[in-house]
């Protein structure tokens, strides 16, 4: 019981924070050395924090034909029908967004909403203005993938730079084969995921609910459930 209790709190750190862990840990033993106490126990929360920011936990992901999933962790901020950005190539038509506000003490590693392949990645520099304002995903810098799922829709998907968020990494190419729920790409330091629906996809989620990347439902292709409400309790 113990030991399973350890391991569970123990969650592995993707290897895109460890220069940065090293970075702040080495500040950190600079000060003790030269004897600032206090900056280097400033150091070592720094330090725990980046280690805990960069966590890469293992998520259980639901697979069905029709399920899209989250591809973020954080608060749905917006659900909004919107025309796509031009990058993602997906038509002059308006589409239904659900936008995942991620904060600095979200996982920040990214996943796919579901099993397709990678039509297009569309890298766009821009601003750093707060990620949960609308307009940030037209000014913002931001990384755009299309995907194309195995019955022929496509559905996109935005990493967006956020107030502090300065790297949007990728961990996949263009033609690429994903699967629901695999690790495509981190953003350092607060940020936002907007997911484009297929035409008539109606979201599972609501505004202020918590998504989990890789597990929450955000719709279901093959279901003609109604849009959700939500009710604080």
């Amino acid at each position: 019981m113990i030991i399973d209790s350890v391991r569970a709190a123990l969650v592995p750190v993707h290897r895109e924070g460890y220069k940065f862990i090293a970075l702040f840990a080495g500040m950190t033993l600079l000060a003790f050395s030269v004897g600032l106490e206090i900056t280097g126990w400033v150091g070592v929360v720094f330090t725990l924090w980046c280690a805990y920011f960069f966590r890469d936990p293992e998520r259980v992901t639901p697979v069905r034909e029709g399920l899209l999933i989250s591809p973020a962790d954080g608060r749905i901020s917006m659900i909004e029908d919107v025309v796509p950005p031009a990058e993602l190539d997906l038509g002059p038509d308006a589409r239904t967004r659900i936008s995942v506000f991620m904060n600095v003490f979200d996982v920040h590693v990214n996943r796919a909403p579901c099993d397709a392949r990678i039509t297009r990645i569309a890298y766009v520099p821009g601003k750093f203005i707060n990620a949960e304002l609308d307009k940030a995903s037209l000014h913002n810098e931001r990384q755009a993938f299309t995907l194309e799922m195995d019955g022929g829709e496509r559905i996109g998907v935005v990493q967006i730079a956020g107030l502090i968020a300065r790297r949007i990494v990728k961990f996949v190419r263009e033609n690429e084969r994903i699967l629901g729920g695999q690790r495509f790409g981190l953003i350092r330091f607060g940020s936002r995921v907007d997911l484009y629906l297929p035409h008539g996809a109606k979201p599972l989620v609501a505004v202020g609910q918590r998504a989990i990347a890789g597990e929450t439902v955000m719709a279901d292709l093959k279901q003609s459930e109604g849009e959700r409400f939500t009710r604080k309790a």
